[in-house]
């Protein structure tokens, strides 16, 4: 893979860097733990810095944060300062909304899930895609449903139905696009924009997630198009999946470090089972991340997911 050169982010410049960033609505399974380790070996066989970040706009559990922290620090990742919380950076997300507002590409919105799944798609948009409904509203069709007690989300106003990222993993992708939601009716700014602004502020240039996320991936380079901001090297991973093909969750059983821990299976097993489900560890070799990092090709990485009985790790 190529080595980046060092980037200027704003007026400050910033070594490239990969990154990981989750929610702290809970504690990391199995299947984030994979995601992670992947990520941060792709950022560091590329010389890039590794940043973490909390996406803590929704969905907080008090005491996550923390515990995430721990487990991927168990697992040998470490990761470069400062750690960045989404909750700290609402001014910076307004101001790009305020920006695309005065460019007059943003719109109210005060459309219900509901009414959105109920009402007609143009016939060549893709299933799911925002039908437009307030997008040419008058401004006194507004007032009255701002009257009505109806607070609107802020979307953003595309030109075009879709968009295509390239991938290291998956290939060319394109994906629709939509006049998708930049600030919730509540408030909550969404993932596409904080998302989107975090990675440039970070000097992210590497996104390495799971493979459910690819269908976001044009969404947000289109956005970073529209921004002006530099566009990211993508890498979609397979996810871990229990034996009915479902995404692994915490109600699958013994899946978290802590859970696993109380079966007798230490964070350093569990690194090793991961290691193997990569190829880049033998059935029942005890490895380190350091170990693994130093046998990493992205190149011979498994295309599909890695199917798991949590029962059979214990």
């Amino acid at each position: 893979m190529n080595h980046p050169s060092t980037c200027r982010v704003g007026t400050v410049e910033k070594r490239p860097a990969g990154r990981y960033a989750p929610s702290p609505s809970g504690d990391l399974h199995l299947g984030n733990l994979r995601t992670a380790l992947l990520a941060w070996m792709f950022a560091r066989t590329t010389d890039r810095a590794f940043m973490m970040r909390v996406e803590d706009l929704d969905r907080v559990r008090p005491g996550s944060e923390q515990r995430q922290l721990d487990d991927l620090a168990k697992v040998g990742i470490e990761w470069d300062s400062p750690v960045m919380r989404q909750s700290q950076r609402l001014p910076h997300y307004d101001a790009v909304i305020n920006d695309l507002r005065e460019r007059g590409l943003t719109y109210e919105c005060f459309c219900t899930r509901r009414e959105i799944l109920e009402a007609p798609s143009a016939p060549h948009a893709a299933a799911g895609a925002y039908p437009g409904t307030c997008r040419d509203l008058s401004a006194s069709a507004r007032q009255a449903k701002i009257d009505a007690g109806r607070p609107p989300a802020i979307r953003l106003r595309c030109d075009r139905d879709e968009f295509t990222v390239v991938d290291t993993v998956q290939g060319p992708y394109t994906g629709a696009i939509d006049d998708f939601v930049l600030r919730r009716g509540d408030g909550v700014v969404a993932y596409n924009l904080a998302v989107v602004i975090d990675d440039d502020a970070q000097g992210v240039d590497q996104v390495v997630r799971g493979d459910d996320l690819l269908s976001s991936a044009p969404r947000q380079s289109y956005l970073a198009d529209l921004l002006g901001l530099p566009a990211v090297t993508y890498a979609h991973v397979p996810l871990v999946l229990n034996t009915d093909g479902k995404r692994l969750a915490k109600r699958d059983g013994a899946v978290t470090l802590e859970d696993l821990a109380r079966t007798g299976v230490d964070a350093q097993q569990v690194l090793s089972l991961i290691a193997e489900s990569l190829g880049l560890g033998g059935p029942g070799e005890r490895i380190s991340a350091q170990t693994m990092l130093g046998r990493f090709d992205p190149q011979t990485l498994p295309k599909h997911p890695w199917r798991i009985e949590p029962a059979e790790l214990c």
